[in-house]
């Protein structure tokens, strides 16, 4: 894409690295950025700036926060028994809409994908298993997408923690196989969490 301004087609190229944005949409924000008053690019420069250098990941279930524990792990009416154990930050986004689910969360960062490289040392499953040991959880939920990836990090952590005789489930699968939870409408997501089955179940239909 030729462009009149070196400073422009920079601009251009560095929006067009965020997630589905391509060249054209990156111009399109590009030059309505150019459109608008000085200060509305500068708030929103600075707003990137200061997201980047102070966001903390929570000491607890590693999601996104701005204090060292999350707003939802240091809520006291919150069932910290239950744990719904989910891929990414954007997963407890989706939950945290329905309204429905009233535990807390463990952020996996992830899921084992050996042919992407990644293995359960790269993901927060020590952490989980830390957790779970203290015998103060009742029960995990897994709440990872239907993917093969995601079923082989479910099977993963349930062998790490099966010796200590807490409940697993997996949400039902009113979610598609293949399916990003994030992509979910709130109703079917919460039906799925609300009507979770035995994760043993869940091995038996697989």
């Amino acid at each position: 894409m030729e462009m009149s301004s070196k400073l422009l087609e920079r601009a251009v190229a560095e929006i067009s690295q965020l997630p589905g944005i391509g060249k054209r949409t990156a111009l399109r924000l590009a030059l309505h950025l150019l459109k608008q008053p000085a200060e509305q690019t500068q708030l929103l420069t600075s707003a990137l700036q200061k997201m980047r250098d102070e966001i903390q990941f929570c000491r607890q279930c590693h999601n996104i926060s701005d204090v060292e524990v999350c707003e939802i792990c240091a809520n006291t009416s919150r069932d910290r028994s239950v744990i719904c154990v989910v891929e990414d930050i954007r997963d407890v986004m989706a939950i945290e809409n329905t309204n429905l689910f009233k535990g807390i969360y463990h952020v996996l960062g992830g899921k084992i994908s050996p042919i992407d490289g990644i293995g359960p040392s790269q993901l927060n499953i020590v952490t989980l298993v830390e957790k779970v040991k203290t015998g103060n959880v009742k029960e995990l939920i897994f709440a990872l997408s239907s993917t093969m990836e995601g079923d082989t990090t479910n099977f993963y952590i349930y062998k790490q923690i099966k010796e200590y005789g807490i409940v697993t489930s997996a949400i039902a699968r009113g979610i598609a196989v293949g399916d990003e939870l994030e992509f979910a409408d709130e109703v079917t997501l919460g039906r799925s969490i609300l009507h979770r089955v035995p994760f043993e179940n869940s091995l038996k239909s697989s």
